[in-house]
């Protein structure tokens, strides 16, 4: 038996974040990340309609970038002080993924991080407070999807958490949230939002529930992105609904080892934080390469690249236009391609790399990559990504 998950309430469209007032509650926590839903005006109105709602608010703000395991813990204090029914989280992928952790250690105290950190082995949510989430930029699709992520600074590991409990009950994708998005973030969320939807489509979780959403996801960003980055309203709309059926898609199909390798080396190297729609992007032509010496993975790269209207002759000719297609799309928006070009200092690099590795094949999103890997694999995978070289194993 198989199961598909998905939030009871999909709100989508320009000025739907007004839903907020037919919650039915008594108090809502609304968290928060930075400060940019203050600054264009979405703070305000997102308390408002709670308070139209009939309900008594309570804000938690500055959730960082790649949301720490401090933070988590200390927006649960809070909960646990204001007893909130109603979770909202209003942001970028890190404020929501921060929540629906806070959540879980609302209503169950005495949970430990590394119980959470078992795939698929959270309690049994809604016991105190229902959960909302409405994204502000166009690529993680967390407000649909069983995961969070968060970071452990003292380790330097980002833990993907997994469990259809941390789905939310109300998702609500307003386009009007992403017409300021930085085109840095436009860049690198939509990359992500691809990653998402090509892993899932050749996952050996993939199934009929998830393909289509996968294939309209990527058609839509081939589609959209470009134009999105340059600024095009439209096209930011399309990209947000996109990025949403992208994350139906993964949260049920799960992902693959560009994800694995993305969470290892985020906060890994002195040299800053890798962003995680970055480092996705960059990863994503090498791991298609290796994935696709599986027969099964090429033939689904192969049905990607037919149905996105790319060119080739053969099935392989098919996987190396779908690899220039995402090369292309790097260049475009300003990714680099190799690790050594993001300047990630090789001294460094060789130093870490093993360690990492390990860690990367231990990940959560590993086990339904359509090939296996083995850490010495996945270690020479990482050197060719570093130094551009071919991927030929």
């Amino acid at each position: 038996m198989s199961r598909f998950t998905l939030p009871r309430d999909i709100y989508y469209g320009k000025g739907s974040l007004e839903e907020l007032r037919n919650l039915k509650g008594k108090k809502a926590v609304l968290v928060v990340g930075g400060g940019s839903m203050k600054r264009q005006g979405f703070l305000d109105k997102a308390i408002g309609y709670l308070k139209e709602a009939g309900m008594e608010v309570k804000l938690f703000e500055g959730v960082e970038p790649d949301p720490s395991v401090e933070t988590v813990r200390k927006g649960a204090e809070v909960m646990r002080a204001f007893e909130p029914d109603w979770i909202v989280s209003m942001g970028g992928g890190s404020p929501i993924d921060a929540a629906k952790a806070m959540w879980t250690f609302y209503e169950y105290p005495d949970v430990t991080f590394d119980d959470l950190c078992i795939p698929f082995n959270f309690p049994e949510l809604r016991q105190k407070a229902k959960f909302a989430a409405i994204p502000s930029t166009s690529g993680t699709a967390t407000e649909v999807t069983a995961f969070s992520v968060i970071t452990d600074y003292n380790t330097g590991v980002k833990y993907p958490l997994a469990d259809f409990n941390i789905t939310p009950d109300v998702a609500i994708v307003d386009a009007n949230l992403v017409e300021a998005l930085p085109v840095k973030q436009v860049a690198y969320t939509g990359m992500d939002a691809l990653t998402h939807a090509i892993e899932a489509y050749v996952s050996t979780l993939n199934s009929p529930f998830t393909d289509p959403l996968a294939i309209q996801a990527i058609e839509m960003v081939f589609d959209y992105l470009p134009e999105s980055y340059k600024g095009n309203q439209n096209a930011r709309e399309q990209m947000h609904t996109a990025q949403c059926l992208a994350g139906m898609a993964f949260s049920n199909a799960l992902l693959g080892i560009v994800h694995s390798m993305a969470h290892k080396t985020g906060a890994a190297f002195s040299t800053g934080h890798i962003t995680h729609g970055c480092a996705n992007a960059l990863y994503l032509p090498f791991v298609i390469k290796y994935n696709a010496k599986d027969p099964v993975a090429a033939k689904r790269y192969a049905e990607i690249a037919r149905r996105t209207g790319l060119l080739g002759s053969s099935e392989k000719a098919l996987i190396n236009s779908l690899c220039e297609k995402i090369d292309a799309f790097n260049v475009q928006l300003g990714i680099p391609k190799t690790l050594k070009e993001f300047g990630i200092i090789e001294d460094e690099f060789k130093e870490k790399i093993s360690h990492i590795s390990e860690l990367a094949v231990g990940d959560a999103c590993t086990g339904s990559n359509p090939r296996s890997i083995t850490p010495a694999e996945m270690e020479k995978l990482f050197y060719c990504i570093y130094y551009g070289t071919e991927v030929d194993f």
